[in-house]
């Protein structure tokens, strides 16, 4: 039990790294995703946009983490919907690692402006495509996928009862507000930016939090575990 208690800590651990990482990241990208990107590199954010890359980085070391350690104790119960949270899991680390490539993208043409190797047709032409990749990434990933597997892994959560009840029930339910926000951010329904998006995508953060707490503070439960295991 001794190493159970270890793993809670380090999962908490991870929850937390990832939600850090997450909001420094989309703080850091603000210069290089504006209308006026392309001064990012002249304007002296070129190492804010690194910094955000680098903590996209530790983002998408903290889910694969999360997701690994999680598994063995989801998997208990039903294996397949432990699988379909690992696979959809990974699938938003991916989307995160290809939106981050955008980014760089974006940066070097920055870098090619400021030295004026680069004509400012094919500059404002590419650097739309590539913020437009990114946007659309930030859908699929930080939406609908985190949506998908949130929902699969706290439903776990709440049948093997390792977490309060309560908790794993808040966590479905906020993972279905963030994959409806994403949904009506696809269909051009609401804003990408716009209050009516944050209130909806919000509470995850809120509900990854509580279960990052919760792990590190009480762990799992240990009666729970030990039927699991039986």
């Amino acid at each position: 039990m001794k190493q159970d208690r270890i793993n809670g800590i380090l999962i908490g651990i991870l929850y937390i790294v990832a939600a850090v990482t997450s909001i420094i990241a989309v703080i850091s990208y603000q210069p290089i995703l504006s209308e006026q990107w392309y001064l990012s590199v002249e304007n002296g954010f070129e190492m804010k946009v690194l910094i955000g890359v680098l903590n996209d980085l530790l983002l998408v070391g903290a889910a694969v983490g999360t997701a690994i350690m999680l598994f063995p104790y989801i998997r208990r119960w039903n294996e397949h919907i432990a699988l379909g949270y690992l696979c959809f899991r990974f699938m938003e680390a991916v989307f995160i690692s290809i939106g981050l490539i955008s980014v760089l993208g974006l940066l070097q043409l920055s870098i090619y402006y400021e030295a004026g190797n680069i004509a400012s047709e094919n500059l404002h032409a590419t650097g739309l495509m590539l913020q437009s990749f990114h946007r659309w990434i930030m859908v699929l990933g930080p939406n609908l996928m985190l949506g998908l597997n949130t929902i699969m892994y706290s439903y776990l959560l709440f049948r093997t009862g390792i977490v309060p009840k309560p908790l794993a029930i808040f966590g479905m339910v906020t993972a279905g507000m963030v994959f409806i926000s994403g949904l009506l951010d696809m269909f051009g329904i609401i804003d990408p930016i716009s209050i009516v998006k944050g209130l909806t995508a919000l509470p995850v953060g809120v509900y990854e939090m509580s279960l990052a707490v919760w792990l590190i503070v009480k762990g799992f439960d240990k009666q729970k575990l030990e039927k699991l295991k039986a």
